[in-house]
């Protein structure tokens, strides 16, 4: 007796017929087409090359949605299975494109600009006079040395973060209450922080910072007067909000490591010092590049307690390229120079980070 099989179903799914294939290839070039279309007519209206009557970029947004749901329900007439399981990532990928990809091209066109929002004569395209005048202006050099000063703090707050870790991760008394105290800064807003130690603790008539400073002989206890001690006191109150998280995330690694270890390192005699810098030490490495890679991205982006303590002063001491672009959009309401500031920032960005992860690599494998 033999036995007829059909054709696994699996199989079947994951081969669409020709008349769906077709079907959705046609219902993908139509939506694309019209969508490059609304795309083109928008992008005219908007260089002012066409006066098509568009207040926004909401008819553009309908037609992506649109062709977004077109787009998912052709890769499943045409894809089958396959299609289905990139549906379940297409959402992201659609959201990316809108919300991250989009605006930063746009960012791009608006860098090129002469787009003040308190001129009359409204947004026009200047060329390369954006990127001459960024060229030329020493206030963004200085922040941008400022950042440096900035990043290079990134290593002693590393440093303290790893002596708090080993000092929460020992068998002391009250260890939890510790692990929750010293966690207190990261639960607070910058801008909190700012306020209550910047503009109170450390405020230069009043502040109880101040008024000990007096009694142990400091006649002018003005924290943010010189730019060297401005600058100090702004790393002071930026350490104190961030090394929590660096502590948190090395406290994880040393309670992940093996304890077997360290103890035959006890037991063939290693002193503290020796067990730390030829087990604890190498072991924490990814840990430690994860930690301190994190906090140099975040550091990048300083600019909450800068604006709300001295706005860059004095004399720009202070200043870091987000608060100095954020001051060109508000005082100044410079629109396109300030859009070309920080597109040029986020390439510098995108370059060091590339940089620092690939030195990074490079030095944890001969370590290893």
């Amino acid at each position: 007796m033999t036995l007829v099989t059909n054709e696994p179903f699996a199989a079947r799914r994951a081969a669409p017929a020709g008349k769906h294939v077709l079907l959705g290839r046609a219902l993908l070039a139509f939506a694309t087409v019209a969508f490059l279309a609304v795309l083109a007519l928008q992008s005219l209206d908007v260089m002012g090359v066409a006066t098509l009557g568009f207040q926004s970029w909401r008819p553009l947004l309908y037609v992506y949605l649109i062709w977004a749901v077109v787009f998912g329900i052709s890769q499943v007439m045409i894809r089958g299975e396959a299609g289905e399981r990139a549906a379940f990532v297409l959402p992201a990928v659609l959201f990316t494109v809108a919300m991250v990809i989009f605006p930063t091209i746009f960012g791009l066109y608006i860098a090129f600009t002469d787009w003040n929002l308190s001129a009359v004569a409204g947004r026009h395209f200047n060329g390369l006079d954006n990127l001459r005048t960024l060229l030329a202006d020493t206030y963004f050099w200085n922040a941008l040395l400022n950042m440096v000063y900035y990043v290079l703090a990134v290593l002693v707050q590393y440093a303290i973060a790893f002596g708090l870790a080993l000092l929460l991760n020992a068998e002391i008394k009250a260890r939890k209450f510790f692990r929750v105290a010293f966690l207190l800064p990261l639960m607070l807003s910058p801008v909190a922080v700012s306020w209550m130690i910047g503009k109170s603790l450390m405020e230069y008539r009043f502040g109880p910072a101040a008024t000990l400073a007096r009694y142990l002989g400091w006649d002018n206890p003005a924290f943010f007067s010189t730019p060297w001690l401005a600058r100090l006191s702004i790393m002071a109150m930026d350490a104190w909000v961030s090394i929590p998280f660096i502590m948190i995330l090395l406290l994880a690694g040393l309670q992940a490591l093996p304890a077997e270890i360290k103890e035959a390192a006890r037991v063939d005699g290693a002193t503290g010092w020796q067990s730390f810098k030829e087990i604890t030490f190498p072991l924490m490495l990814p840990v430690s590049m994860t930690a301190l890679i994190l906090r140099i991205i975040f550091e990048l982006k300083l600019a909450d307690i800068v604006i709300n303590v001295t706005a860059g002063g004095p004399g720009g001491a202070t200043d870091t390229v987000s608060s100095f672009i954020f001051r060109e959009y508000r005082d100044r309401s410079n629109v396109g120079y300030g859009t070309m500031l920080a597109e040029v920032y986020l390439v510098i960005i995108v370059v060091f980070v590339a940089l620092i992860l690939k030195s990074a690599s490079r030095w944890m494998q001969k370590t290893n």
